[in-house]
């Protein structure tokens, strides 16, 4: 169950990233957010997804 659930975070991250750099803001903002994305694991998705994603080409203009 342990990797289930690991493998899911993985799969999450990567495609948080993948949206993220698809985003139109400049590369710092990227970096920043992806960073933050990876240092939090579960929280960070969790904001990302619930909150972030539709406020960070505002945050990093």
């Amino acid at each position: 169950m342990g990797v289930i659930i690991y493998l899911a975070g993985i799969v999450l991250s990567v495609a948080a990233i993948l949206d993220i750099f698809k985003k139109n803001i400049g590369t710092s903002g990227k970096l920043i957010a992806s960073l933050l994305v990876l240092l939090t694991s579960w929280v960070g998705l969790a904001i990302y997804y619930l909150y972030a994603k539709d406020h960070l080409e505002e945050w990093f203009r």
